[in-house]
């Protein structure tokens, strides 16, 4: 790796001591720490039914994290991404570290949670997992391509309970004033616990850019303070080992906000435990503190309702289409409570508790990427299934409309390079699944099978 900064190693010697200091320069010269943690939207991880888990941990080598259930050390040689079940959304690789903060959040079902900076998804893809459909999970990014890798990852395991949105965090702030029980700010920092994975992270590193990422950290903490409910929690995280950007930001930011409390900080060492490095502080807002509304810019708009983009008639058509779709391809299955979506073609369904924030205007001018489960299109009289549908319905089919392969199949590998299949399936829409787990649609005519996996998502081998 590249020569450690001078500042760098000043910090460390004066927050560690020079013993451990050494011991913590030294761990970066040592492999790095590789997980994934496993989807319990699709994997049942009871001991009564986990022969999927047992599956994984022989074919990944897989070693218990011990600050996560459901995450995972794996053999970097076996490279589960690459693995059709990582397509298949049965688990997210994800640094061990960094899975610690969702953990300390701790999000149960039927919670409002906000994921700030979520992109690309490790954090918001655990708190999903951990709310099982219940509840809302808001999950934003204000950069617009990170904000698409974000809404891929959630569609990939399978949340039905999601909206993804790319906007500003004081934009966020203005519209919804104590609305969430749970908040998780993963903030931007100057990357210390990077410096083993990426050699140049070191190189990029100095003292006047943790300066920078201290400022922006105190910015998007005073932002989320007002969308906290009194009594919720909020947990702040880092990848970074320096005070200025763990303990000193989050001391400023309680003297700003006397209503907050730190409940308890984590710390992890690449030198004291296996991975990479993180900061975790936990923090509640106080019952008796009033909605925090002073400090957003600008007042929280209303518009009355919001708006479809489409008559009333064609919403009803589409959602008439889609629900006979889901009886006859996918029977049993619902996304759970909420209310359809009709965004020019594209149909969606809006999780429950985000359906009045929509209808009052909460989020006109907000970029959407997906107000929730996106359910298909409706094109020239016609639905298609939209890809996130097919992930979120756990199987449950007819056999005529299901087709599984296993996963070292060439109709697998040909799928996923998006090649057409030869199988004489029943015509019209099917399923295809890897073992059992869901993967996208295809569209039979008796003896071959249309791939219709999204261009975007092909692996080109």
């Amino acid at each position: 790796m590249s020569r450690l900064p001078d500042d760098f190693v000043e910090n460390m010697i004066e927050l560690l001591g020079d013993a451990e200091a050494e011991a913590l320069f030294a761990s970066f010269r040592s492999p790095r720490t590789h997980g994934l943690r496993i989807n319990p939207l699709k994997i049942c991880m009871s001991a009564k039914d986990d022969s999927c888990l047992r599956a994984l941990e022989r074919m990944f080598d897989l070693q218990p994290v011990p600050w996560c259930p459901s995450g995972y050390y794996y053999d970097e040689r076996t490279a589960p991404g690459k693995h059709p079940y990582h397509q298949a959304g049965l688990y997210y690789i994800q640094e061990p570290s960094a899975m610690l903060a969702a953990e300390l959040l701790d999000p149960q079902p039927g919670d409002l949670v906000l994921d700030l900076a979520a992109a690309p998804g490790g954090k918001s893809t655990h708190i999903a997992g951990k709310l099982r459909g219940e509840g809302l999970l808001v999950a934003n990014d204000v950069h617009p391509d990170r904000a698409k890798a974000l809404s891929e990852n959630i569609e990939r395991f399978g949340v039905a309970n999601a909206v993804v949105t790319n906007a500003d965090p004081w934009v966020l702030a203005e519209r919804f004033p104590a609305f969430f029980d749970k908040l998780m700010l993963d903030a931007p920092c100057s990357g210390e616990g990077m410096f083993r994975k990426d050699p140049e992270a070191a190189a990029l590193w100095s003292a006047e850019k943790v300066r920078q990422c201290a400022a922006l950290q105190a910015d998007l903490l005073d932002a989320a303070a007002i969308m906290l409910k009194p009594g919720g929690t909020l947990a702040y995280s880092t990848c970074t080992f320096n005070r200025e950007e763990n303990e000193r930001t989050v001391e400023s930011f309680v003297a700003r906000h006397p209503e907050f409390a730190v409940v308890r900080t984590e710390r992890i060492w690449p030198h004291r435990q296996r991975g990479e490095g993180h900061f975790v502080a936990l923090l509640s807002k106080r019952d008796e503190s009033a909605p925090a509304a002073n400090g957003a810019r600008g007042e929280r708009r209303r518009t009355g309702a919001g708006k479809s983009g489409a008559p009333e008639k064609r919403a009803r058509e589409a959602e008439r289409m889609a629900n006979d779709f889901v009886e006859r391809m996918l029977p049993g299955y619902s996304p759970g409570p909420g209310s359809p979506l009709l965004f020019g073609e594209q149909l969606y369904w809006l999780p429950a508790p985000a359906v009045k924030p929509f209808r009052d205007g909460a989020l006109d001018g907000v970029r959407l990427l997906r107000p929730g489960l996106h359910i298909g299109a409706v094109k020239n009289g016609r639905f298609e299934p939209a890809h996130a549908l097919a992930l979120a319905a756990p199987v449950g089919g007819t056999s005529e409309n299901e087709i599984s392969f296993p996963a070292d199949s060439p109709e697998i590998a040909a799928y996923l390079r998006g090649e057409t299949i030869v199988h004489s399936a029943a015509r019209g829409w099917c399923r295809i699944a890897v073992d059992g787990y869901p993967l996208g649609w295809g569209k039979a005519n008796g003896h071959l099978i249309k791939n219709h996996y999204p261009r975007g998502l092909r692996r080109r081998m």
